[in-house]
């Protein structure tokens, strides 16, 4: 009997000593000092991607409950996974209104950033810039040798987003002016677009500013060069505001002051080639109107 009652006060001494592993108490307050781990996914964008990937480091040394993961897929899947509730965080090129006016009364806006989109050209391409018409003719298929154009003699390689990314979007809206493009290769990220028309001679894509490498070459238009300063007063038209989108009913204060970290690193954000909001000369709606 005796033995029996040494192994059950044992058994709880040991179980007390888990308990108190696994929490421990505020001397003063008696409230438990135990913090749960919030898992942020952030998805979207690859035009956002390397300045959202660039914050999290340094962000989630100072907050250590706080545990994201970044991903791409472009615009499209960002507003769609965020609306539904799969991802936390939906990184967009595109105002949810312009994808579907339904999802955007399931999601919340967060404007962090704007970024310029440009022409890019294999760099053995022999002509620094084009005319908005020709960058029409180009995408269209109306023109298909770079001779036609001031370039070398040498077949034109269109190399396209995938349906879905809001840089193709913003590229097709502002820079062809809805023009309907020929079919041709698509590539489902900015940094793959990069890395073909980098190797693919006489190729021509676009990307954001911040996915410009030296492997290639950005193209002026109507001799405006694609420069932050040209998209700060609109000269250069091909920009768009970045949002990262939350869902409206289930925003929490993790999701807030990470994106807060993220619009605020101005510093950051112009290394990168991105431009702070508040040095925009101008503002854009959803449906594209300029004050």
């Amino acid at each position: 009997m005796k033995k029996t009652l040494l192994v059950t006060v044992a058994a709880l001494s040991l179980l007390a000593l888990a308990a108190c592993g696994q929490k421990s108490s505020d001397a003063t307050t008696g409230k438990s000092s135990e913090s749960k781990t919030e898992k942020i996914t952030v998805a979207g964008s690859t035009a956002l991607q390397p300045l959202v990937e660039a914050n999290v480091e340094s962000f989630t040394q100072e907050n250590t409950n706080l545990q994201i993961t970044v991903q791409g897929g472009g615009s499209g899947l960002g507003l769609s996974q965020v609306s539904t509730g799969a991802i936390q965080i939906g990184n967009s090129d595109l105002f949810a209104e312009e994808k579907n006016k339904d999802l955007a009364t399931k999601v919340k806006d967060h404007k962090v950033a704007v970024v310029g989109f440009a022409p890019i050209v294999n760099k053995d391409i022999k002509t620094d810039g084009l005319t908005t018409a020709q960058l029409k003719d180009i995408f269209s298929g109306k023109v298909t040798n770079w001779k036609e154009v001031g370039g070398q003699d040498q077949k034109i390689t269109i190399i396209n987003r995938a349906e879905g990314s809001g840089t193709r979007f913003n590229f097709e809206k502002y820079g062809l002016d809805n023009t309907q493009v020929v079919k041709a290769s698509e590539q489902d990220s900015s940094g793959a677009v990069v890395q073909m028309v980098s190797q693919t001679p006489g190729a021509i894509s676009y990307v954001a500013f911040s996915n410009i490498k030296d492997t290639v070459k950005a193209l002026e238009i109507d001799k405006v060069k694609p420069t932050e300063k040209n998209v700060a007063t609109n000269d250069w038209k091909i920009w768009s505001y970045e949002h990262m989108y939350t869902q409206k009913e289930n925003t929490t204060e993790g999701q807030e002051k990470f994106i807060k970290a993220v619009t605020s690193n101005k510093k950051l954000l112009e290394k990168l080639g991105y431009l702070a909001i508040d040095d925009m000369k101008v503002s854009r709606d959803q449906d594209g109107k300029v004050k």
